[in-house]
Formats: C-alpha cells, sequence, structure tokens
C-alpha cells in the first residue's frame, strides 16, 4: 500500500467512526426511548461536535508541536485550557441557545450542583479524546517511521546486493581471463573453444544475474561451463568428481550463489606436484537445494593470497539478505589435508 493510498484508508476510518457516532440515536431507541425529535437530535449533535473539535486540535495542532517535542507542560495546558473552553461553550449553548425540552429543566433549587456534574462529568469524556487523538496520531506517525526504515533498509540491502556482485563479477573474470591465457601457450584451438565458452558464461554473469533470482537450470548449466573451462588446465593427477542435477526443477534462486564455492575449491584444492581432487556435489532434496564441495587442501602462500576469503565473505553476507533464517552455510578444514563447504538452502515457496 503506498502513502496515497494509506492516507485515503485512514481517512476512511475517520470518516466511519464518526458516522458510527452521529447515527448513534437512530439505532437505541426502544418503548421507553422513542426516535429524538429535530431539536433533541441538535441538542445530541453539540456532544460529538465538541469532541470532533478536541479530537482534531490535538490531531493536527497540538500533537505535533508540543507533544512530540517534548514540550508536555504546555501541551497539557492548552489541552485543559481547550476542555474548558469547550464544555464553557456546550454549557451556555444548552442553557440559551437549545434548552432541554418540556418535562427536561433542571430542577432550579441546586443550580450549582448541575454545573459542577456537567463540568466534572464531561471532563473525564474530553480527556479521554484527547488520550485517543494521541494514540492514533502517534501510531500513526509510528508507522510511517517503520515504513520509511523499511524502505530505507530495503535500499541499502539491494545497494549491498549489487556492491557484492560488482565485486564478485571482476575477481570471477580475472581468474578465469588467467586460465585461458594459459591455454593459448598449450592449444589454440581448445582455448577458441574456451572463449566461446566463456563469452557464453559472461553472457550469464552480466545479464541474468542482475535479476532477483533465475532459473536453477541456468545457475547449474552456468557452473558446468565453468568447471569444464577449469578441467582444461588441470594436470592429469587431480582428479575432479562432479555431480549436478541432470533435470533441475523450475525453482528459482538468487544467481552466482555458488560459483565463489567452486572458485575456491580450484584455486586452493589442486597441486601441480602432488595428487589431489575436488567433489563438487550440488542436488535438490525435497524442499532444500544442498551443494557439498570437498578438496585437497593446499594453502596458498601470502605473496599468492589475492582474493582470497573476499568470496567467502560476500556468499555470506548475500545468503544473510536474500535467506535469513533459511540457510546452513560452514565450510572450514575437514582433517588435516582437505577442505570442505556446504551450502543448505531451504526454499518455502514449494
Amino acid at each position: 500500500m503506498n502513502a496515497a493510498q494509506s492516507k485515503y484508508t485512514a481517512w476512511l476510518i475517520h470518516l466511519t467512526a464518526w458516522a458510527v457516532i452521529f447515527g448513534m440515536p437512530l439505532f437505541v431507541t426502544g418503548p421507553d426511548r422513542p426516535l429524538m425529535d429535530g431539536p433533541e437530535y441538535g441538542r445530541f449533535l453539540l456532544v460529538p461536535l465538541s469532541f470532533m473539535i478536541v479530537f482534531y486540535t490535538n490531531f493536527f495542532r497540538l500533537i505535533d508541536r508540543y507533544l512530540t517535542t517534548r514540550r508536555f507542560a504546555l501541551f497539557t495546558a492548552y489541552n485543559l485550557l481547550l476542555i474548558l473552553l469547550v464544555m464553557v461553550s456546550i454549557h451556555l449553548l444548552f442553557r440559551h441557545v437549545l434548552p432541554p425540552g418540556q418535562g427536561h429543566h433542571p430542577p432550579m433549587d441546586r443550580p450549582w450542583q448541575d454545573v459542577a456534574r456537567f463540568f466534572l462529568g464531561n471532563a473525564t469524556l474530553y480527556l479521554l479524546v484527547v488520550g485517543v487523538s494521541v494514540a492514533i496520531r502517534m501510531t500513526g506517525g509510528w508507522y510511517r517511521a517503520e515504513a520509511a526504515r523499511k524502505e530505507l533498509e530495503h535500499s541499502r540491502t539491494e545497494a549491498e546486493l549489487q556492491n557484492l556482485k560488482s565485486q564478485l563479477n571482476p575477481h570471477f573474470l580475472f581468474n578465469t581471463l588467467n586460465n585461458i591465457y594459459s591455454l593459448i601457450q598449450l592449444d589454440t584451438v581448445r582455448a577458441q573453444q574456451a572463449v566461446h565458452d566463456l563469452s557464453r558464461m559472461l553472457r550469464y554473469v552480466l545479464y541474468d544475474s542482475c535479476r532477483a533470482t533465475v532459473p536453477l537450470a541456468s545457475e547449474i548449466e552456468f557452473l558446468r561451463d565453468y568447471i569444464e573451462l577449469m578441467r582444461i588446465r588441470l594436470p592429469r593427477h587431480v582428479r575432479v568428481f562432479v555431480s549436478l542435477p541432470d533435470t533441475p526443477s523450475s525453482t528459482r534462486i538468487a544467481p552466482l550463489l555458488f560459483i565463489s564455492l567452486v572458485e575456491n575449491a580450484f584455486k586452493h584444492g589442486v597441486s601441480y606436484e602432488k595428487p589431489s581432487y575436488i567433489t563438487i556435489d550440488i542436488h535438490e532434496m525435497e524442499d532444500q537445494l544442498l551443494c557439498s564441495i570437498k578438496n585437497s587442501s593446499f594453502p596458498k602462500s601470502d605473496s599468492d593470497r589475492s582474493g582470497s576469503g573476499i568470496g567467502l565473505q560476500n556468499l555470506s553476507k548475500r545468503l544473510e539478505m536474500i535467506y535469513p533464517g533459511r540457510y546452513i552455510f560452514e565450510y572450514g578444514p575437514a582433517g588435516e589435508a582437505d577442505y570442505r563447504a556446504l551450502l543448505c538452502i531451504k526454499f518455502t515457496d514449494r
């Protein structure tokens, strides 16, 4: 609901409430309470009209000017003065302009008791009207402030997501171009095919990843192309085991969730001198998507740690913003010579 609709709804509620109050004599009738005549209904109208004066004077002026600025003494003083003026006016109107009909005259032997009862009894009602006005005004202000805060939080989240993607894309491109550069020296034909594969992958990164969600099949195809591109330059003693869904469901997920994990496995799980392995397993299970990656661990030296940890940190932030409370993300050493990453996402729209 936008601001205009919210304002319209609020005023519709005001109008309905006052219509019920003004029409109350038309519904409260009985054998001993006949329908009010014109003069009697006119006297009745003075009371809700006075309530409206107190209510909207607070609603539009006193609350914003004095209560929200914490000038409580002035707020109280102006309300007491307002209530006194309204009650005196109503009392004079009742007595001199719209006096009660025949049989409703107050006893004349105790006029001061009647005046005291009138002021003391009605003062409580007017104070209650002030309280209702304060409650509605402050609640409406709180809802508006909360809506603005949520909108600001949403904008901040979107901006941070775009920033995380902008950090991820150059990092991914840098590593992939390094792989193709190495391949050019070994096999020109395969390098050309790799460039073709890379162009398809970049199209996904630059265009599809700008959307909030993508089909799971597109993400899996992107990972498949990336893994095949990475296989090209691996030595024979590196074993790569890959299990990806052949026919992914129609589930939509946030783009580029798994590339950091796969990229990290190839970067830190491959040795060109020692036997090494990488195992990648992504599959769906009921309402969950699981990604399990395990690889041999060959930590990089301090001089070769460019980008290390950035992808995983960015992924943690993205998961918290996109799937709060609906994911499990664990990564770290698994034994002395192994490293494992586990990502489980639970979907609620299935």
